[in-house]
């Protein structure tokens, strides 16, 4: 085999090896603790022998744990210092987890904040409960389909149009109910609806039977550099939409001050 093909086999190996480490990081995730290296194979699809490389490797580095009373693996501590740091990278302002439960515990609802990351609208927080959780997907990281969300309808709304378009069109405008909009020029409409009203709701567009309800969050300029939402079962929206507006505005309003204050002199 010739240097170049060598080389290429081994960066394709290690490439390899990377992604069956994450599979297997995340059907630990996914498992729960104490879930077994034969449930771990199962899940990621890989041989035992294999596993069991894997999860000593990532137990050894912190990534995950051995919990001995239960014989199975737990994620490890060392993951809370990257979801800090991840926090941290999508400018979370301090105080914000206030905010989000006193929504979530006010509505009894799944309560979100969202951030500009670079070019793409991102979840950056969520407080929510068994009783009212999140809607699935949407956990911290989530950057999919901003013209079905109530948050993304939000953000979207604060950008030039040229530049709205130009997201709009790497991203897509993927129906994902037969309430999604689809068609650019009737979404054109409806966000310039958005803007002018401060608050952005979806019935049923992102995912059948959920509603969602969002609020903008300004920075110190003036500028949208965020969103506050909410989100409930769809039966139950109608009736409880008055205060869930009323929330997330309060919510988005207080935590546009908390971004002013941490730029105060």
């Amino acid at each position: 085999m010739h240097g170049n093909e060598t080389h290429a086999a081994g960066a394709a190996d290690l490439l390899g090896s990377v992604r069956r480490a994450l599979r297997v990081l995340e059907a630990v995730a996914a498992g729960g603790d104490g879930i077994t290296a034969k449930a771990v194979a199962r899940r990621a699809g890989l041989t035992l022998p294999t596993t069991y490389r894997l999860l000593n490797t990532l137990v050894h580095d912190g990534y995950l744990v051995r919990l001995n009373q239960s014989r199975g693996y737990g994620l490890g501590y060392k993951l809370t210092g990257l979801h800090r740091r991840l926090c941290q990278q999508l400018e979370v302002t301090p105080g914000l987890l206030g905010v989000l439960h006193q929504i979530h515990d006010e509505c009894a609802a799944a309560a979100y904040y969202t951030v500009f990351r670079d070019e793409e609208i991102v979840v950056a927080e969520v407080v929510d409960s068994p009783s009212a959780p999140r809607a699935e997907p949407l956990d911290v990281g989530f950057h999919q389909a901003p013209h079905a969300t109530a948050f993304g309808k939000v953000m979207l709304s604060s950008l030039p149009a040229a530049r709205r378009r130009d997201y709009l069109r790497q991203q897509g405008l993927v129906r994902l109910t037969e309430r999604t909009i689809t068609a650019p020029d009737v979404l054109e409409g409806h966000l310039e609806r958005v803007h002018a009203s401060g608050v952005a709701v979806e019935v049923g567009e992102f995912q059948g039977g959920l509603s969602c309800l969002a609020a903008p969050v300004l920075d110190a300029d003036g500028r949208v550099a965020g969103a506050v939402a909410t989100s409930v079962p769809a039966e139950l929206f109608e009736q409880r939409q008055p205060q869930l507006e009323d929330a997330v505005r309060v919510g988005a309003a207080r935590v546009s001050r908390l971004i002013a204050a941490t730029v105060s002199p």
